[in-house]
C-alpha cells in the first residue's frame, strides 16, 4: 500500500507542476508550490480567460485534490494495519516520523528473519558491495540487493537527522570533511539502520548515545 501511495505522490506532483507551468505560460506569474495547492477554482478561473487553457487547468487542480484524498486514506489504513509499540519505537528516531515509520517497518518486515545487524544493514542497502583482499579491491557485487525502498527511506532519514539533531548534524559535518557528501549521509543512513534493528529486536526506544557517542 505505502509503494501505492508512492506512485500516487508521483502523479500528484506531477499535476501540481502541470498547473503550475501553465499558470506561469499564461500570466508570467511563478507561483510557489504552496500557493499552488491553496488556489481554489474561483482564482484558477480568473488565471484563464482562454476557456480550453481554463477547462484544463481545473481538471489539474480537481485530480490535484483527488490524489490528496486517496493519499490521506493510505496512510489512514496503513497506519490502522501497524503493529503500534513498533511504530512507536521507529519514529523515537531522528529524522524518522509517520511516512517513514510506516515504510522502515513494513518494508522490514518480521525482525527475526536477520539473524544479525550486518544482514538487516546489507537488505537495506547501506554497506558496500565491494570485495577487497588484501586491501585491494578485487571486484564488487550486486548493488541492486536489498531492498530499494527500505535503502531510500533511510537515506532519507539520514537527510533529516542532519537537520533536526544537533549531535547527528556535528557527527556529518566532521565526515563530509574526510569524505563525500553522499558518503557521508549514507555513513549516517547505516548507523540509523543499525539502531532501528537492536530497537526492534529490544523493542526499546533510541538512544542517541548508543549510535553517535
Amino acid at each position: 500500500m505505502l509503494r501505492r501511495r508512492l506512485l500516487l505522490v508521483k502523479q500528484r506532483t506531477a499535476q501540481l507542476l502541470s498547473l503550475q507551468s501553465a499558470i506561469s505560460r499564461y500570466t508570467g506569474c511563478r507561483l510557489a508550490s504552496l500557493r499552488v495547492k491553496q488556489l481554489t477554482p474561483e482564482t484558477i478561473r480568473s488565471y484563464f480567460p482562454d476557456p480550453s487553457a481554463q477547462f484544463s487547468a481545473l481538471q489539474s487542480h480537481q485530480l490535484l485534490h483527488q490524489f490528496d484524498k486517496q493519499i490521506d486514506a493510505i496512510e489512514t489504513f496503513v497506519l490502522s494495519q501497524c503493529d503500534a509499540t513498533a511504530y512507536g519505537v521507529i519514529t523515537s528516531t531522528p529524522g524518522i516520523g509517520k511516512i517513514l515509520g510506516m515504510t522502515i517497518l513494513l518494508e522490514t518486515g518480521p525482525i527475526k528473519r536477520f539473524d544479525k545487524v550486518g544482514h538487516y544493514s546489507s537488505y537495506a542497502r547501506c554497506v558496500p558491495s565491494t570485495k577487497v583482499s588484501n586491501g585491494k579491491i578485487k571486484g564488487r557485487g550486486n548493488t541492486k540487493n536489498g531492498n530499494r525502498y527500505l535503502a531510500m527511506a533511510f537515506v532519507e532519514a539520514a537527510h533529516y537527522a542532519c537537520i533536526w539533531d544537533a549531535t547527528i548534524k556535528k557527527y556529518y559535518q566532521r565526515k563530509c570533511k574526510k569524505v563525500p557528501i553522499m558518503v557521508a549521509k549514507k555513513t549516517i543512513a547505516n548507523k540509523l539502520t543499525r539502531a532501528c534493528y537492536h530497537m526492534l529486536k529490544t523493542n526499546s526506544p533510541f538512544e542517541l548515545k548508543l549510535s553517535f557517542g
